[in-house]
């Protein structure tokens, strides 16, 4: 159809952003009449995800999450990205039955020991991390308590996995996730640092039920904007998440009292000892039953806890870490309850 017979746009058609699987799509034929459904089918056409197997996140109608019968004009469609959570059917048909003999974890970025000090005392990549300290901006959530260690978690793959499908987000959520970060928040100050942009952390972290859990709280949210792009001789050039960002703000935080959990290596490869490359969490449904993740580095964290430097520890050996028989003695202002 050329350009001249082409329909004219109507005043009521909007275009609605939905990001799914690392990409977005830009619905631009969607009537400010049509119901949530009619704007599935229109989803389903550009990505191939049945209308029945979309999550869309973060879509509300009068604050509740939207239903298929609500009109598109009833909810924030048009003022916001939408993040859909689904799978095409070939996707999932290949995906029902597991193998005979699942696979070994296969570690994607083992970078080497020397590869990581090369980078890391580059002066041009702590250049670039000085000026994240003084341009970006953190939006705290709870203040930092005194005394508490600093846990900085990945989301995706490391509480979530964000690729399969689900009809709530709860259904993905890495098992034993609230009771960890309860157990975490005893002795740590938690922040929760994803690659991707500010709207989407705090879109999963709602739909985790992480933003309001009464048993622990976030003390703030670090986006990919804190990030910077290093190059390596072997791996080429790569985004990362240097803690010195934070530790630049803070200065009760450093590589003594810091520890990242994420499930890709190089995201810790401008500080190496401080990060702990934890398992990824995939194929949910399957693995749920399985997956004791974070209950064994719960215990983790409580054994290193109670050392006031983390940077004799080797994280690669975590499951195999023992406390000294030789434990510092405990203050009562150490081990005491949480703050609220």
């Amino acid at each position: 159809m050329s350009e001249e017979e082409k329909p004219a746009v109507s005043e009521s058609t909007q275009v609605v952003t939905v990001k799914w699987s690392g990409k977005e799509y830009n619905i631009s034929n969607a009537d400010q009449d049509i119901t949530v459904l009619e704007l599935k089918e229109l989803i389903f056409k550009e990505t191939g995800v049945k209308p029945e197997r979309q999550k869309l996140l973060g879509l509300k109608c009068k604050g509740k999450p939207a239903k298929d019968d609500n009109k598109l004009s009833d909810t924030n469609a048009t003022s916001t990205k939408i993040m859909m959570m689904g799978t095409k059917e070939a996707d999932i048909e290949s995906a029902i039955k597991p193998p005979d003999v699942m696979p070994q974890v296969v570690d994607d970025f083992d970078i080497g020991d020397e590869e990581e000090v090369a980078v890391e005392n580059r002066e041009e990549y702590l250049a670039k991390i000085s000026r994240r300290v003084k341009e970006y901006k953190i939006e705290e959530i709870n203040a930092p308590r005194e005394g508490k260690h600093l846990l900085v978690l990945d989301i995706d793959y490391t509480l979530f996995d964000h690729r399969s499908v689900a009809e709530t987000a709860g259904e993905l959520m890495r098992p034993h996730l609230h009771e960890f970060l309860t157990d975490a928040y005893k002795d740590y100050d938690i922040v929760i640092w994803s690659a991707t942009n500010m709207k989407w952390i705090k879109v999963k972290m709602k739909e985790l039920g992480v933003e309001s859990n009464p048993n622990y709280k976030i003390a703030f949210y670090v986006d990919s904007l804190a990030m910077i792009t290093v190059h390596t001789q072997v791996y080429g050039t790569v985004e990362v998440k240097p803690l010195g960002v934070i530790w630049g703000k803070y200065s009760q935080w450093s590589a003594k009292n810091t520890i990242m959990f994420d499930d890709i290596r190089r995201n810790f490869i401008m500080n190496p000892q401080s990060g702990l490359k934890i398992r990824p969490f995939k194929k949910a449904h399957f693995t749920r039953g399985s997956d004791r993740e974070l209950l064994h580095l719960s215990q983790y964290l409580k054994d290193i806890a109670k050392l006031d430097d983390f940077t004799s520890l080797n994280h690669r050996k975590w499951e195999r870490y023992r406390p000294s028989k030789r434990k510092r003695e405990e203050k009562p202002e150490d081990r005491g309850a949480a703050s609220q």
